[in-house]
Formats: C-alpha cells, sequence, structure tokens
C-alpha cells in the first residue's frame, strides 16, 4: 500500500496566514481609527436632539446629516488631488485637525446655520482624513497582508462605533454640547498621535521625481478590478451603509410594536455580524484571493438585504441583520485590499482613492433616498429587493474582473493520488 504522505504536496501549499507582521505604523492608524469612530458615536445619537433643539423642523436636522455626507463627495476629488500634491500624512493630519476644530465648535454655536456651516466644513475634513488613511495603508501594509491590515482598520472604527453610544449614555449628564467638545479634543489627540509616531513616507508627489508619479484615473480605469471594485463599492455603500441606517429603523417602525427599539438590535447585530467575520474575512482575503470574498459578500447581501422586507417578526428582523453584516465584513477589506492592490506601495493614487470613496459616498446618499421613494410607492419589499439587485450588479463586475491578487492559493489541501 502506498504512503498517502509521499505524495500528497508539503505543507507549503497551504495558505500561510502569517506571512508579514503588521507595521507599527497600521497601528498608529488603528489607534487614530477608533479614536475618531468613539467620538462620532459619542455625538451621533445626539446631534438631530440637538439640532430641534434650536426649534427647527425635523427634516432641518436631517439636512444637518445630509450636508455631512455631500460636503464628503464635493471633498473627495480635492482631497485626492492634495494627496498626490502634499502627499498622504500632511492630508491625513490636516483632516483630522479641520475636523476637530470644526466638530468642537459646535458646543458654541447659538444658532441652526452655524451648526450647518460647522458640519459642512467638518466633512470636507472628513474626506481629506478619509482618503489619506487609505493612501496611508496602500503605502504601509505589505503586500502578503493588505486585506488583514484593512480589516484590523476597519475593526477599531466598528468597535469605537460600538463603544461610543455607550460611553455618550454614560456622558448624558452633561447635556448636548460637552460630547461636541469632548470629541474636538479627541481628534486633535488622534492628530497628535499620528504626527508624533507616524514617520513621513516616501511618496511619489508632483513634485517629487525620485519616485514614480501618482497614479492617475484614466490609467487605474483600464483595470477590471478597479472598475468592479467601484461597482461593488456603490453597492456596498447603498446597502450597507446608507439604506440600512437610514430605511431599516423605518421599516422597524412600520411594522413593529416598539420599533425604535427593535431598530436598535437590529443595526446593533449588524455590527456584530460584521465584527465577528472581519479579522477571518481579512487573513482569506490575503490567502484565496479578493474576488471571492467580495464575490461571497456582495451575494449575502443580496439575499439578506433583499429580503429584510420579508421579516415578520422581530426575531428575523435581528438575525436577518447579522447575516447582512456578516456579508458586508466579508467583502469590505477585501474591496480595499484591491485598491492597494491596483496603485501598489511604490506609487500614490489619490485620484483614485478619491474615485472609490465617491463611489460608497454616492451609495450612501442616493440609497437612502431612492429606497425611501420605493418603500411610499411600492412597499418595504420592493424597496428592500431593489438593494438585491443593485447587490447583484456587483457580483456580476466582479465576476468579469480579474483577480488583483498575485497567486492566490486554495483553501484545501489536494487531495493524495491513488
Amino acid at each position: 500500500m502506498k504512503n498517502t504522505e509521499s505524495t500528497s504536496p508539503d505543507l507549503e501549499h497551504l495558505p500561510k496566514l502569517e506571512q508579514a507582521k503588521v507595521p507599527r505604523e497600521i497601528w498608529v492608524l488603528v489607534v487614530a481609527a477608533f479614536i475618531i469612530a468613539l467620538g462620532y458615536g459619542l455625538i451621533a445619537p445626539l446631534l438631530p436632539q440637538f439640532i430641534v433643539s434650536f426649534d427647527v423642523s425635523m427634516a432641518a436636522a436631517g439636512l444637518v446629516v445630509s450636508i455631512f455626507s455631500v460636503s464628503r463627495l464635493i471633498m473627495a476629488p480635492g482631497a485626492g488631488v492634495l494627496v498626490d500634491k502634499i502627499g498622504t500624512r500632511a492630508v491625513y493630519i490636516t483632516g483630522l485637525l479641520v475636523v476637530a476644530v470644526t466638530t468642537g465648535l459646535v458646543a458654541g454655536a447659538i444658532e441652526y446655520w452655524h451648526i450647518i456651516l460647522l458640519r459642512a466644513l467638518a466633512g470636507f475634513g472628513s474626506a481629506m482624513f478619509t482618503v489619506s488613511a487609505m493612501g496611508l495603508i496602500v503605502k504601509i501594509a505589505p503586500p502578503s497582508i493588505r486585506g488583514k491590515c484593512s480589516a484590523i482598520y476597519g475593526t477599531a472604527f466598528l468597535i469605537g462605533n460600538i463603544v461610543g453610544p455607550i460611553v455618550g449614555a454614560a456622558l448624558s449628564f452633561l447635556g448636548f454640547r460637552w460630547p461636541f467638545l469632548i470629541y474636538g479634543v479627541g481628534v486633535a489627540l488622534a492628530a497628535l498621535v499620528v504626527w508624533i509616531m507616524m514617520p513621513r513616507v516616501k511618496e511619489g508627489t508632483e513634485k517629487d521625481s525620485s519616485v514614480k508619479p501618482p497614479m492617475k484615473l484614466r490609467e487605474a480605469w483600464g483595470d477590471t478590478a478597479f472598475r468592479a471594485a467601484l461597482t461593488s463599492n456603490f453597492a456596498h455603500g447603498w446597502a450597507n451603509m446608507g439604506v440600512r441606517v437610514s430605511v431599516v429603523p423605518l421599516f422597524a417602525a412600520a411594522v413593529f410594536n416598539n420599533g425604535s427599539a427593535i431598530a436598535g438590535f437590529a443595526l446593533a447585530a449588524y455590527a456584530f455580524g460584521t465584527a465577528v467575520v472581519l479579522q477571518v474575512s481579512g487573513r482569506l482575503a490575503d490567502t484565496i484571493g479578493r474576488r471571492p470574498l467580495i464575490i461571497g459578500g456582495l451575494t449575502g447581501t443580496a439575499v439578506f438585504v433583499g429580503v429584510f422586507g420579508f421579516a415578520d417578526s422581530p426575531l428575523i428582523l435581528i438575525i436577518l441583520s447579522a447575516l447582512a453584516g456578516a456579508a458586508g465584513g466579508f467583502a469590505n477589506p477585501s474591496q480595499q485590499a484591491v485598491i492597494a492592490d491596483v496603485i501598489g506601495n511604490e506609487r500614490s493614487g489619490g485620484q483614485v482613492l478619491s474615485a472609490f470613496q465617491m463611489a460608497m459616498d454616492l451609495g450612501s446618499i442616493g440609497g437612502p433616498i431612492i429606497v425611501g421613494m420605493l418603500a411610499d410607492l411600492y412597499g418595504f419589499k420592493i424597496a428592500f429587493g431593489v438593494c438585491g439587485v443593485l447587490s447583484l450588479v456587483g457580483v456580476i463586475a466582479w465576476i468579469f474582473a480579474r483577480e488583483s491578487l498575485e497567486n492566490p492559493k486554495p483553501i484545501l489541501r489536494r487531495l493524495p493520488k491513488a
């Protein structure tokens, strides 16, 4: 009888999950991301109530939330240009300081329009540090663990957004204004941490001819992986960032008694589902490839979000939310790793990064508006079904796109020969 071990492949055929250590600079970004997300989670539940205290309508309160997203969208191309001209580190720190100052000043607002102006300026700063943070991860993360680094960074934001509201509830005795000042100080602290602990990275700015020039959007557009990433990130922003936050609470309120509490449980379940899979998905993206994770994640989003409208009990909605969160957690680190693959460690790519960010922002802005209209006209089943169809469009885009990870490895060992 033949020894099957002698004909089996060596362990080198198994995925190597620990190919490189996460650089210290990535951990610096992770700490900063946690501080930022913690502060945002602190003020997000308070902002609408604070605005209404100025004797304005709910629509006016909604405008303050929307103006932040719109200004992020407007600023994204400019942030990309700044990254290519002055470098990612400088843009990141500047963006954080803009958010710190403008958010802290909200604590002293005495009129409604003050908040509108300050939140619009904060959106500009948010676009700057979001685009440049992606650029720093592209530049610093070793190619063999890009998915893992993106997942760790995303986990920091996720935990901050979960802990933030809890801290906010504990500080509720301070009133509406103090949390904004606390958030401003926290973001300024994050900027200080990055300034002290993040070394300058060599970048191909337009004024520097010693390294490769920045990647232009036209060059990236020729890559099928980049075009597919734009499509899938738009779908991700639509379903997971926009509709989930805006329409799911409306659905819960319309269908169930005590809908506000149920919506809170559903959103928490989504975050829990994402947190459970995020580190695993980042590691898998670095071994079996980006495409399988994105296709699987988008397919899961299409199924679980697409049937939200059929949830006839709170438990079913909560379970679907957890599964949808897991699906998003599978797809998102791989999408960010794809952008890093396209640009590479040796170049900057501000235009490419800003286009990727704008795709998600467009989805998160347009999704709630259009899906909300569809819910009014045709009901929630049709509205959520459209989210499922849009996610499938992202799946189709990736079916025809290339795998951006070099030499992806199978999960399972090949069977020994007889």
